[in-house]
């Protein structure tokens, strides 16, 4: 089957979608999480495209994608808990995370904790610097893999799903998800905050 033409913005990822299909798609996301800017999210998008018109499996975009993006995040969690800021200071400026970028996004970080892990997975710029920054701030492996695991599973669930549902109209679609972002960004961080807030709850019962 032919490949569909990809709309607006996607359409400059066929010939790489077209000629190396899934490896590009893993290959994409994995760079794009520990920092690399590059356009893993359309990708993702131009990938569920392709799988709506029969060209590519959508199961397997979405197992690709997420192992892609949580092994891409965790190669970030190693990057910063290894070479810490110093690092990042060093070298972040070659991947746009400038000192001061980097400075407010551990803030962020501290304030809000594991579940904005789970949440910066959906947010341009927190999303390539989540694993450094949780590296970084010492946050404990199995809390970040878990965090990130389920942020992972949300990101590439929507984006595929959506894609391949509505093929050529992606572009109208993800242009009205963007602007409410900040709305949807805040009521999956109430969600996860209350399922947090739950299971200490329950846990302070037990005791």
């Amino acid at each position: 089957m032919a490949a569909p033409p990809l709309p607006g913005p996607l359409a400059h990822l066929a010939p790489l979608l077209g000629h190396y299909g899934y490896w590009a798609v893993g290959a994409v996301i994995l760079v794009e999480d520990f920092g690399v800017p590059a356009p893993g999210e359309t990708i993702l998008l131009a990938a569920g495209v392709y799988a709506g018109s029969g060209r590519l499996n959508v199961v397997a975009v979405a197992v690709i994608a997420f192992a892609a993006a949580v092994l891409g995040d965790n190669i970030g969690y190693l990057i910063g808990r290894v070479g810490g800021r110093a690092l990042v200071h060093r070298w972040g400026r070659y991947v746009f995370l400038t000192p001061k970028r980097f400075e407010a996004a551990e803030e962020f970080f501290g304030r809000h904790g594991g579940k904005i892990v789970t949440v910066a997975r959906f947010v341009e710029g927190l999303r390539q610097a989540n694993g450094i920054v949780a590296g970084t701030t010492g946050m404990h492996w199995r809390r970040f893999l878990a965090f990130n695991a389920l942020g992972a599973a949300l990101w590439v669930g929507v984006w595929t799903t959506l894609a391949y549902l509505v093929g050529s109209h992606i572009t109208t679609v993800y242009d009205e998800v963007a602007r409410y972002q900040l709305y949807i960004l805040v009521a999956a961080a109430v969600l996860v905050a209350a399922f947090v807030v739950r299971h200490f709850v329950r846990r302070r019962h037990e005791r």
